[in-house]
């Protein structure tokens, strides 16, 4: 299959099936309310269970599902600790992979604070430690930020891809 009728397949959507859109993946990893707002605190320092629990505002059952479903995938690792006199415990230490979701989060939050925290503005402001100015997240080039608009998405796939997609055989 040529490029230029690769591209007339991906011009039309209705041509690709979505079947591993990293979106969805990604969804079905942190879509609920509680696993979003759990990796909130541990971005600003929470590691233990009855602190995410208290501050994120969910039952301890709820916590602890979260918590071991978002170990599981990864964006956690239990560590143990003891504190004297008392029974050995685990606090939930983010990842690597936990970690580069950050920018989702914090993109999330900006778009919260712009549309709908009305005239109250934003509760909690972002910034550079070092310079102390202010921080927002963005879709850049290494020149620009770059407009919706002009945001240009390409398949990542092969011509056997989109023939098995389409259930064609194999040529």
């Amino acid at each position: 299959m040529n490029t230029a009728r690769l591209e007339g397949i991906l011009a039309d959507r209705d041509a690709w099936r979505p079947t591993h859109c990293s979106i969805a993946k990604a969804m079905d990893i942190i879509g609920t309310r509680s696993a979003v707002l759990i990796l909130r605190e541990a971005y600003c320092g929470t590691t233990r269970f009855d602190d995410f629990a208290r501050r994120v505002g969910i039952t301890e059952a709820v916590a602890a599902s979260r918590l071991r479903e978002l170990t599981a995938e990864g964006l956690f690792e239990r560590r143990p600790y003891k504190e004297p006199g008392q029974r050995t415990r685990y606090e939930y230490v983010l990842t690597d992979k936990g970690r580069d979701l950050h920018p989702a989060v914090l993109a999330l939050m900006q778009w919260g604070d712009k549309y709908l925290q009305g005239k109250r503005g934003a509760p909690i402001g972002m910034s550079d430690a070092a310079s102390g100015e202010p921080v927002r997240v963005e879709v850049r080039s290494p020149d620009r930020e770059v407009p919706l608009s002009e945001l240009r998405l390409t398949a990542n796939f092969t011509a056997e891809d989109v023939r098995r997609q389409r259930g064609e055989a194999s040529r």
